[in-house]
């Protein structure tokens, strides 16, 4: 099983235990918002567009409103399920829901008062590294200095230069540094560098 199917299978389940109105992490949406929010994504390709298009927003917006209210057991079994055949997430379900799922978990458990990180296994670690990596530049490409991201066990990458700037060291387990990059704030991390570029590089906006 991927880590995208396991990380799928805990989300719902914790979607479940808290409930349809409790909070996430996610603005102002509730564990609700948020199932109609992955239901659409994999099962309306006519509006998840507006995912990442502004015109398209609107209609996304409105589509999701509506599966909201739909019977919230039935919007989890759609999340649990995953993308159907025809869906054109489903060849890449692996890849493409891996830090979708993982990151929306920890959207819902860290929305909760006296959270605590989980302990992940070194090999799926390892594959949020990987992803951190590759999508680390995009995450940053707003900071004014330079950044760079360091894993306990000493791994570097740096997600954004800034000639003539100063640097700041972002440090912790990949999976704290990976919901930092998608612009979490409930993280477990360590800043280190000049106070104002610090201050300026976790106050970003991270959208990706």
């Amino acid at each position: 099983m991927s880590m995208a199917q396991r990380e799928r299978r805990a989300l719902v389940d914790t979607m479940s235990a808290v409930g349809p109105d409790a909070p996430t992490l996610c603005g102002d949406w509730t564990v609700r918002d948020l199932a109609a929010h992955l239901v659409v994504r994999e099962r309306r390709p006519d509006a998840s567009p507006g995912i990442m298009l502004k015109p398209l927003a609107g209609y996304l917006e409105s589509v999701q409103a509506k599966a909201a209210q739909r019977p919230f057991p039935d919007l989890l079994e759609d999340v649990r399920s995953g993308p159907p055949w025809w869906s054109p997430l489903k060849p890449f379900d692996a890849a493409a829901n891996m830090t979708e799922m993982f990151v929306h978990h920890e959207d819902v458990r860290r929305a909760a008062p006296g959270w605590e990180p989980r302990e992940l296994s070194a090999a799926d670690e390892d594959k949020l590294w990987t992803t951190l990596r590759r999508m680390g530049k995009m995450a940053y490409r707003k900071s004014p200095v330079t950044v760079e991201l360091v894993t306990l066990d000493g791994r570097r990458a740096i997600a954004r230069t800034k000639s003539g700037t100063a640097t700041v060291t972002l440090t912790g387990k990949p999976s704290e540094l990976v919901l930092h990059a998608f612009g979490r704030d409930e993280v477990r991390i360590e800043s280190t560098g000049d106070g104002d570029a610090v201050r300026a590089v976790l106050n970003l906006d991270r959208s990706i």
